[in-house]
């Protein structure tokens, strides 16, 4: 009896700790989606630099991760090196500390990472210290070649391993599960340690690799999603090209509603209005970041239009609107089918920041083609 209740107890306390690391969705940049292989450490300043200039770090995005190909070699001891692309990473580290912000690493717990750099397999208790000792506050870690040495059904017990050495380490760090949604990684994940986990593949910066990640892949997961523990649908694309400023909103819109983690992934040290416009959206943030934690729910799916509803912790539903479409259609979120008790309701557009004032039974509105009108509705 002793035993279970001292277990209860451990995994209380490992949820407590999660908690504090990740209450809400992390929220930050991250360099792959626009750099890849070129991310240098003078980038990483750069960016940090332009984190507080540019608005990010206020509007609530703290953290600047540096994704694969910082890895050197290891030292005759087995430590890890940065490579000559960094120099020091605690120089760098304090750095982005200076500036009020957090940062982040990459690893993978397979010989190699993705871009075929130092992993940590065989030494995870190893890394995690290096990393406590760099001021690490966030790791990325990614499967890539450990394929090659474990079995997939392994995944738990690998990940543990990582998960249970930052805990030793030191130092709290934010641990993101980089396995594609494989082994149903949502069922296992917070007992190991984690605060996020990829829920699919690698998004791409178009229309259907984020619409297929963001609606199709999504459904279902949202009991899986709380402070400390969430889905996650991959990094942000918004800036950099390859999609419409509408398209855009749609992307921010979608993962405000998952409680996704926000992680920028283009250079914000040049950012067009447009693209401010739409990361910055406060109205939108707060809709992520919400303290209860819920994760939307698709309520609604007629051919191209679907409406997603997100209860928030004052009371109020975030509502959005999504036409999936190649045309522009009528939308009506009627208070029924959404399960809301009453007639009349306050309605905010969090896009365009104008209350519509007391709506009865329906909000009826036109919806351009892949865009999205979200809501905060006022029970």
């Amino acid at each position: 009896m002793g035993s279970r209740i001292a277990l209860i107890g451990s995994l209380l306390a490992a949820n407590c700790l999660a908690a504090d690391l990740a209450s809400t969705p992390p929220m930050g940049w991250n360099s792959w989606n626009k750099f890849h292989g070129n991310i240098t450490g003078q980038i990483v300043r750069e960016i940090a630099d332009a984190m507080v200039s540019s608005g990010m770090k206020d509007a609530g995005y703290v953290y600047v991760n540096i994704d694969d190909t910082w890895e050197g070699q290891r030292d005759a001891e087995g430590n890890i090196q940065t490579n000559e692309k960094f120099g020091d990473m605690k120089t760098l580290a304090d750095y982005v500390h200076g500036k009020g912000l957090k940062i982040g690493i990459y690893s993978s717990p397979g010989p190699q990472t993705c871009a075929k750099f130092e992993g940590s397999y065989q030494h995870e208790e190893q890394d995690a210290k290096r990393f406590a000792a760099w001021g690490i506050d966030y790791l990325k870690y990614d499967w890539c070649s450990a394929r090659d040495v474990y079995k997939q059904t392994e995944m738990p017990a690998v990940y543990k391993k990582m998960g249970d050495a930052l805990k030793n380490s030191g130092r709290p760090m934010v641990f993101s599960l980089c396995q594609y949604g494989l082994e149903k990684v949502w069922d296992w994940a917070p007992s190991i340690g984690g605060n996020l986990w990829r829920t699919t593949s690698d998004i791409q910066d178009e229309w259907k690799s984020m619409s297929t990640i963001g609606f199709d892949k999504q459904v279902n997961l949202e009991s899986y999603a709380g402070p400390g523990h969430w889905n996650d649908p991959d990094m942000l694309e918004i800036g950099n090209g390859g999609m419409s400023d509408v398209e855009y909103r749609t992307h921010m819109s979608l993962w405000a509603m998952l409680a996704a983690p926000l992680l920028a992934g283009n250079d914000i040290r040049n950012m067009d209005d447009a693209t401010k416009a739409i990361l910055l959206n406060k109205e939108v943030i707060a809709i992520d970041q919400d303290a209860l934690g819920r994760q939307a729910h698709r309520v609604v799916k007629d051919g191209p239009k679907e409406i997603w509803v997100k209860p928030l912790a004052n009371g109020d539903l975030a509502v959005a609107l999504f036409n999936r479409g190649y045309t522009a259609e009528l939308m009506s979120a009627n208070w029924v089918d959404l399960e809301i008790k009453g007639s009349r309701h306050k309605v905010r557009d969090l896009w365009a920041h104008v209350d519509r004032g007391r709506v009865s039974d329906s909000y009826a509105v036109q919806v351009s083609s892949h865009g999205v009108i979200m809501l905060r509705v006022t029970l």
